[in-house]
């Protein structure tokens, strides 16, 4: 499952999930930036966990349920944190965007008001070369209802 709806496809055994995502079932907003889990644009979700899809076969996450930032908005339109990001000019190339977006996401969850240095913590997990993480610190703390 992919975002809530099943999909069948053949992964050869060293197929990287990001690779699957993208050239299997056209879901190319899970960008590859380092191909070794560094820079974190490739995040996805699997069973709940977050995942740097580089670094998983795609026969790994058979049977299981993958998020990506595909299915972060049910309808097609941007949800909070989407649009939060595009009014804080949180994004600029956007390569990166994805798997911010998807950690962030998963990090409201478990931490629904959080401070700014908890913010800035999570984001360390992720490479961005465009912004400098203060759009994206003010986009999701005015999410998180903390001070923006």
């Amino acid at each position: 499952m992919v975002n809530g709806r099943r999909h069948t496809g053949f992964a050869a055994p060293r197929t990287q999930l990001c690779d699957f995502l993208r050239h299997e079932l056209h879901l190319y907003g899970t960008h590859v930036g380092c191909e070794h889990g560094v820079c974190g644009a490739c995040t996805v979700t699997i069973d709940g966990r977050l995942a740097r899809s580089c670094m998983t076969y795609a026969v790994q996450a058979d049977g299981a349920e993958v998020g990506t930032v595909e299915g972060l908005s049910e309808d097609g339109t941007l949800n909070a944190l989407q649009r939060a990001f595009s009014e804080q000019g949180a994004l600029q190339c956007g390569f990166c965007t994805a798997g911010i977006l998807i950690s962030t996401t998963f990090f409201l969850v478990e931490n629904p008001n959080p401070d700014e240095q908890e913010v800035r913590e999570m984001l360390s997990g992720h490479l961005c070369r465009c912004t400098g993480y203060e759009g994206m610190v003010r986009a999701i703390l005015s999410v998180a209802g903390g001070p923006s």
